[in-house]
């Protein structure tokens, strides 16, 4: 029995508001890096959701982990604008799975190791609306582990 499983016993009917996830904060394509990072460390958040500056529509996100790295590596300056350095949403052949917080707990786990989707694993997910119109929140792998240690037995 995985982690992940053996933690289904606690959910107990649970959804994704019972996590309290911090609502998303979100930066646009055209701000420094620097701007953004600043943000992120100022609420210890790991990853930024990046929106349009015209419409808000989610175009991708930033995992500060990684922007790090490229930092480091100098693939990325803190001058540079977040395009540079943020990872696109595929729109094309992908199926979305919706979170909102209504959505069990089981379900952001199976998203989370990619069972959902049948893709590959995600560290976070975008909580939005049913309709997908507007970012509500991030929950990560962590906060639902959070909510394990949390609950009692």
């Amino acid at each position: 029995m995985s982690q992940m499983s053996a933690w289904a016993l606690k959910y107990r009917g649970a959804t994704v508001e019972d996590l309290d996830p911090p609502p998303a904060l979100s930066t646009k394509p055209t701000e420094p890096i620097s701007h953004a990072l600043m943000n992120a460390f100022e609420r210890d958040y790991t990853h930024l959701t990046v929106v349009s500056e015209d419409t808000r529509a989610l175009l991708g996100y930033l995992n500060i982990p990684r922007l790090k790295e490229m930092l480091k590596n100098g693939t990325v300056r803190e001058t540079d604008y977040v395009e540079q350095a943020m990872q696109k949403f595929q729109r094309s052949g992908k199926i979305y799975k919706v979170i909102t917080m209504d959505t069990p707990l089981e379900e952001l786990e199976a998203f989370f190791v990619g069972g959902v989707t049948g893709s590959s694993s995600n560290d976070f997910a975008v909580v939005t609306d049913g309709n997908r119109r507007f970012v509500l929140g991030v929950a990560t792998k962590a906060d639902l582990e959070e909510f394990v240690k949390r609950r009692p037995a």
